[in-house]
């Protein structure tokens, strides 16, 4: 008899795809070379579009989503892995076009997965997941490019949520001065106890900038909201600082000019945790494991079952997630 797992599974249905639980076999996983058991995964912004249906993220149905897992390699045909490795696996378009972490068992390519962070458990790794790879990979762009704890304030737009959170996190145990920006002044003490100096009000930045260079304020920015905001913080960064653009959920559109660059040789760096390469992708995951220690996210983690995603995914989308988000498969 095949063995039998819980997965949620999206099926397309008139009105966009419909989220139910289902008992799954083995035979119906699409093909790979690494079986697992997956105990944990994540919620992150893209996780909650796919739930949703927006953006076309995924074309084929039926789905399990999830972009992130965190489990025990119980077969694989990679000799790098055997069974009872503990990995984790983030990106490679895992959860949008191969099937995703929101399952009991998942089989994927060897070369998508790592080993599981030296000090994290398999729920840690998860509640670092995409937004703390992201994160890291943020900052370190912004390292790269100059940014020391001298230079100057460094802004975190949508610093409530995953990113963010570990943004601002990250930067100040690294000894910046942070500027937090959120839309839920509720959060106020929770940023301030993650790091932030300074608590700014979405309000103060959410529009277009009314003059296309404003006072040279910030030194450095982890942005995780992309539209207006973005062309906002552009406006208002210091003369050769740089902005790490690694989100929208203020909107993909970016409506700005070309004088912050030419003006004050601006950069704007994009930030891709999905196609990393493996070498970076390992030595980010060790770096943010040294800096961000298990009990760290455990103060910023809620957990949650599979029958609760579609509502949290629909959350995640209005701003209304505070932190990380785990999901147990267990």
């Amino acid at each position: 008899m095949t063995e039998s797992f819980k997965a949620l599974l999206l099926e397309q249905q008139p009105d966009g795809p419909v989220a139910t639980i289902r008992t799954l076999t083995l035979d119906d996983l699409p093909a790979g070379e690494v079986l697992l058991q997956v105990h944990y995964s994540g919620l992150n912004y893209k996780d909650g579009m796919i739930l949703q249906g927006r953006g076309n993220l995924v074309r084929d149905y039926p789905h399990v989503p999830g972009i992130d897992l965190a489990g025990t390699v119980l077969e694989s045909a990679d000799p790098r892995y055997r069974p009872g490795d503990p990995v984790v696996l983030t990106g490679y378009r895992v959860g949008e076009a191969h099937w995703g972490g929101y399952a009991q068992r998942a089989c994927v390519r060897g070369d998508w997965l790592i080993a599981q962070p030296s000090g994290y458990s398999a729920c840690q790794a998860m509640a670092a997941g995409t937004a703390g790879f992201t994160a890291m990979l943020a900052v370190q762009a912004l390292e790269d490019h100059g940014l020391q704890p001298s230079t100057g304030e460094v802004l975190v737009t949508g610093a409530s949520g995953g990113v963010g959170s570990i943004a601002v996190r990250l930067l100040a145990r690294l000894g910046y001065t942070v500027t937090a920006v959120t839309g839920r002044p509720e959060n106020a003490n929770y940023l301030h106890q993650l790091g932030a100096s300074t608590i700014l009000a979405r309000e103060a930045l959410a529009d277009a900038p009314a003059k296309p260079l404003l006072g040279e304020r910030w030194a450095g920015c982890v942005d995780t909201v992309g539209g207006d905001m973005l062309a906002h913080v552009l406006a208002g960064m210091a003369y050769g600082r740089s902005v790490a653009a690694c989100g929208l959920a203020g909107g993909a559109q970016l409506q700005t000019t070309v004088l912050p660059f030419l003006l004050r040789g601006i950069n704007l760096l994009g930030i891709d945790s999905v196609l990393c390469p493996a070498e970076r992708r390992r030595g980010t995951w060790e770096r943010l494991a040294a800096l961000l220690p298990g009990a760290d996210l455990d103060a910023i983690t809620s957990e949650i079952g599979l029958e609760d995603l579609p509502d949290y995914g629909e959350a995640i989308l209005k701003g209304q997630i505070r932190g990380r988000t785990v999901v147990r498969l267990d």
